[in-house]
């Protein structure tokens, strides 16, 4: 049995397509039978799913942005809400989880941030757990963002209870960490996974490890997919692999078709 791969919604409309029913077709094509549903863009949760039923897709993880990076805990109460009213548009979509990505501010150390952020996800805990839905944080490629590195994790998952990740191989390489070190790390708290890739050059995003990134093609960067594989399998993880693409190389229905088939072909092999 193989891995599940699924749908991410941004790897379409970040090339300006947000037709949900073309977006469903283009993951039918692609074998996928899940989706990452990144924002709503203009619809609402009620027509997102019944689209996604309409093709036979299940909504796998709904993934928005909300803002809990203030010292003063009253300025975290709007993104708090916003956190809340996610979890509402969840629910609608049948998503078992929810996706936060969060960048850093250039006002405030990494340390800081992770500080406000866990001390305003603590305060909402309750009320998340209660709706049965998980909260979960990917690793972030921003430089400043407070979560990055599995260590990073790691005093988020000691701090707040309840807290899960969702890997990203690709965000955690670009502060200098081996995926599959950060995989095995917490593949106990890894409820969703994102797949992407970069190439290293002389000018481009600046990671915390002090090089340059520019986004590929899963496969055609330096992630080392077919070792990171080998690991999830040996943890024998479960959930579903967002095919994450931020370049313009390829059309981006054309890039997940590439990316499944890549992925398939390295699966038979470990």
């Amino acid at each position: 049995m193989g891995f599940n791969y699924a749908m991410m919604t941004y790897t379409m409309a970040r090339q300006g397509m947000t037709d949900m029913a073309e977006i469903c077709k283009i993951a039918r094509q692609a074998g996928l039978d899940a989706m990452d549903q990144v924002s709503l863009y203009h619809y609402s949760a009620q027509d997102v799913r019944r689209i996604a039923d309409d093709h036979g897709i299940r909504i796998i993880s709904y993934t928005f942005q909300a803002d809990l990076n203030f010292p003063e805990p009253q300025a975290r109460k709007a993104g708090q809400d916003q956190i809340l009213k996610g979890l509402e548009a969840a629910a609608i979509l049948g998503s078992p989880i929810i996706m936060l990505p969060i960048s850093g501010k250039p006002e405030y150390t990494r340390e800081q941030s992770r500080s406000h952020w866990l001390a305003g996800l603590k305060k909402i805990m309750p009320q998340v757990r209660s709706t049965g839905i998980k909260l979960t944080v990917e690793h972030f490629p921003n430089a400043r963002s407070p979560f990055i590195l599995s260590d990073d994790m790691e005093i988020a998952i000691r701090e707040v209870p309840d807290f899960y990740v969702t890997f990203d191989s690709g965000n955690m390489l670009t502060g200098g960490e081996d995926p599959s070190h950060a995989f095995r790390r917490h593949k106990d708290y890894i409820l969703h996974a994102h797949f992407k890739d970069w190439t290293v050059v002389d000018e481009g995003m600046r990671g915390l490890d002090g090089r340059c990134y520019r986004p590929a093609l899963i496969g055609e960067g330096i992630v080392p997919y077919e070792n990171l594989l080998r690991v999830m399998k040996e943890c024998r993880y479960t959930g579903y692999i967002d095919i994450e693409y931020e370049n313009n190389d390829y059309p981006a229905a054309q890039a997940v078709r590439k990316a499944v088939d890549y992925l398939r072909d390295l699966e038979s092999r470990v």
